[in-house]
């Protein structure tokens, strides 16, 4: 049994990393469709407080995550993803924005804190999550890279924020590629390729097929950005999950067309 399947046995599945369990510097976690109380196709944890949901049923979802992995409801920071490469530093006076009060900022596809308590929390369907721990400097990077963040290197961005404002080293970052969409599921036109192909100087991250669309490896492409970043392969864990070709247990966009809730992920240092 693989484990995904073997997670899904849980009352409230939570898709986690080796690397980061390990330090036991974090609370962490990326969910599934089952545990929430989410009703249609946004059954059942749907984290999407902008899809149509009922907003009583998607706050009780957040609870539940909230219970699960040890983490203040009330603190929660929630992005605000339209497809940058825009990241935010979150500070104390940022707990509970998305969540019990409004958000002040807008176009926020990455969060960057070393506060221990304040979970942050970011949102999938097929995107790639990114996970970054900082172990010596103690900061972690929750960030959204669909296809226009890998292109443009969310990655490469949120490490050098990291550097920037804390002094992190790549050679000090754990990073992790969440649940998303598969070479084999993720078809895309010619122009989105050639975006690729001038961004890496490389087409080794997609092929073409006969019918004139290519097939692009988001995994492939993130993994290229961290290493680009400066991150050790060994520091890159990456679980190889899709969330199209197992959409049974993971909202996907591709293969819902669009009816669908979203996933999240979590993560905040201890206290």
């Amino acid at each position: 049994m693989n484990y995904l399947d073997n997670i899904m046995k849980n009352k409230v599945p939570v898709i986690t990393f080796d690397s980061l369990s390990s330090t036991s510097l974090v609370s962490h976690g990326f969910s599934t469709r089952k545990g929430g109380v989410s009703k249609g196709y946004f059954s059942t944890m749907n984290l999407g407080l902008t899809r149509g949901d009922n907003e009583n049923d998607v706050k009780e979802n957040f609870r539940i995550m909230a219970e699960v992995l040890e983490m203040p409801y009330e603190d929660m920071v929630l992005s605000h993803q339209t497809h940058t490469v825009n990241v935010r530093i979150v500070t104390s006076e940022d707990k509970g924005k998305g969540i019990i009060k409004p958000k002040d900022y807008n176009d926020v596809d990455g969060l960057i804190t070393n506060v221990p308590g304040i979970p942050l929390v970011t949102f999938y369907a097929d995107c790639v999550p990114l996970f970054f721990l900082d172990t010596k400097n103690k900061v972690i990077a929750l960030s959204h890279s669909g296809w226009r963040g890998t292109v443009n290197k969310m990655g490469c961005v949120t490490v050098k924020t990291m550097e920037k404002e804390y002094g992190s080293r790549p050679e000090d970052i754990i990073a992790c590629i969440g649940p998303s969409i598969c070479q084999k599921c993720y078809e895309v036109s010619k122009d989105v390729a050639d975006e690729f192909e001038k961004a890496f100087k490389s087409s080794e991250m997609f092929y073409r097929k006969e019918n004139g669309k290519y097939q692009l490896d988001l995994w492939k492409a993130n993994e290229m950005v961290l290493l680009e970043a400066g991150i050790d392969i060994s520091h890159i864990e990456n679980r190889r999950i899709c969330t199209c070709c197992n959409s049974n247990h993971l909202f996907s966009h591709r293969a819902s067309n669009g009816k669908r809730g979203n996933l999240g992920a979590f993560m905040m240092l201890k206290t």
